[in-house]
């Protein structure tokens, strides 16, 4: 069960923000309104949220979920493969050390963006992308292993982060794309199909026995109500535009 979320408000100059989706520049009128129902759904779930001021000097700083992992035993913070985000992670231990005493992180040259990162109980898999290498994910291993957790490379093709193509959402049951659908990594999973044409509803978040999903996708929607869950849709439009989504807008822990 999760406790706590930290978001980090979107700030305007997120229009220049990194994307390859071709969807056009995000309205920040309209992001600012999706972030705040981003915000009820967390509270909805019972998460206390703590709420970051937005950077106007990091478009992409609303993504907050890339500069940290939030472990029960430790916080761990990123370096992102991103060199237009690495600034992204000033003040980050300062705002996590009101939670956690131990605090690591991963070093030059190493590079991890923890959008590669999904947790399945005490083991973390780790999606080898072009944000995240093989040094950075060696360095993050190690740390794991340090508090007696475990760490598993993915291999992937095809997707910006390990979780733009699969979800765990507990109970020994994950969405997964085409993708990852066979991966033999995670063959003793259940998996709920996410179709091609509805793929960016793999990044879901589940939070407390409820699924968050991105509005839109109503057979992914369907699937998951059907495996038992509650399912809170949310319009994430604008984030989307700058290849953002549900869990990418919050750390959880």
């Amino acid at each position: 069960m999760f406790k706590h979320a930290i978001v980090r408000r979107p700030c305007r100059q997120m229009v220049h923000g990194l994307t390859s989706a071709s969807l056009g520049k995000p309205h920040y009128d309209t992001a600012v309104i999706q972030h705040d129902a981003y915000i009820d759904a967390l509270l909805e779930c019972g998460l206390g949220v703590t709420a970051v001021d937005a950077d106007s000097k990091l478009p992409d700083s609303t993504f907050i979920e890339d500069v940290a992992l939030c472990t029960p035993h430790c916080a761990i913070i990123m370096r992102p493969g991103a060199k237009s985000r690495r600034e992204e992670t000033d003040g980050i231990k300062e705002i996590l050390s009101e939670w956690y005493e131990n605090i690591e992180k991963i070093v030059e040259p190493g590079t991890v963006e923890a959008g590669d990162i999904m947790m399945v109980g005490s083991t973390y898999y780790i999606g080898k992308s072009k944000r995240t290498n093989d040094i950075g994910t060696n360095q993050l291993i190690k740390i794991l292993e340090k508090y007696e957790l475990t760490g598993i490379k993915v291999e992937m093709h095809d997707v910006l982060h390990l979780k733009t193509g699969v979800a765990y959402l507990e109970n020994n049951t994950m969405l997964a794309t085409h993708s990852f659908i066979r991966d033999p990594l995670f063959k003793d999973i259940q998996k709920i199909r996410v179709e091609k044409e509805e793929a960016y509803s793999a990044n879901s978040v589940w939070i407390n026995g409820t699924v968050l999903t991105p509005k839109g996708y109503p057979t992914s929607k369907k699937r998951i109500e059907k495996a038992g869950y509650k399912v809170i849709e949310l319009d994430v439009s604008e984030f989307q535009k700058l290849d953002g989504g549900l869990s990418c807008l919050s750390l959880r822990f």
